[in-house]
């Protein structure tokens, strides 16, 4: 059983969260050769304080 972990910088809509889902979905379900029943995708949404790129905050890159 395939388990996906996806982590993004702030916060996304809905419709993007079920696109992006269906999308990887569908590349492992071929890929792989597994059903897509047994794809699972866990989305983590981090606050942009709580990442850092550079040294910098990704909160004062964004401004």
């Amino acid at each position: 059983m395939p388990y996906v972990n996806i982590r993004v910088a702030g916060q996304l809509k809905r419709e993007q969260k079920a696109e992006i889902c269906e999308g990887v979905t569908e590349v492992i379900s071929r890929v792989a050769n597994k059903p897509k029943e047994a794809v699972i995708i866990f989305i983590d949404e981090e606050e942009r304080d709580n990442i850092s790129k550079g040294g910098v905050l990704l909160s004062e890159l964004v401004k």
